[in-house]
This record gives structure tokens, sequence and C-alpha cells, in this order.
């Protein structure tokens, strides 16, 4: 499954979500979402504690001027690496 979270972590309920996520599965960060992969952030600390593979959308890093700010262990794609997770995951979830 790949689930796109696109709102920040002060709007959605990252725990919910981290409680579905298993090691086969992808997270990709875009839009707002971003946020959750600041450096030494709570969001990120809970993300990094789940087994799936998480992804952030280089250019919404950018537009919000957060570039060198996204911690190393998440990592930053470009559109086409995203259509790539698109077609890796029959299933996709919204969050």
């Amino acid at each position: 499954m790949l689930y796109t979270v696109s709102h920040s972590p002060y709007h959605c309920d990252l725990s919910a979500l981290l409680r579905l996520a298993t090691s086969e599965d992808d997270i990709l960060l875009l839009q707002d979402g971003v946020i959750a992969a600041l450096k030494e952030s709570e969001s990120l600390k809970l993300l990094l504690n789940n087994p799936a593979s998480l992804f952030v959308l280089e250019y919404d890093v950018i537009a919000r001027g957060l570039a060198g700010q996204i911690s190393d262990n998440a990592t930053l794609i470009s559109y086409t690496h995203f259509v790539d997770l698109t077609l890796r995951h029959q299933q996709q979830l919204a969050w």
C-alpha cells in the first residue's frame, strides 16, 4: 500500500496511519505533509519507528523553503519516482 500524507502532522493523525503500515508499504510525504520529516521532530520519530519506507517529495520541500531541514533518514524523490511508487502499489490511501 502507498500512503500519501499531504497534511501537516499538526492537522492529521499520523499515529493512526502508522498502526496500519507494514514493511511492505511506502509512505510518501507531500504538500504540507513534508513538515513531518523535519529533523528532530516528534512526527519524524514516529515515522522512523515504523517499518514502512519513508519518501518525501523534493519539490514540495523546496516550495516550502525547507531544503536542508529534512532528515537524512527520509528519501527525497522527484515526481518521476512518485509515479514509480504509484505503479508499484495497486492500492493507495491518501491521509
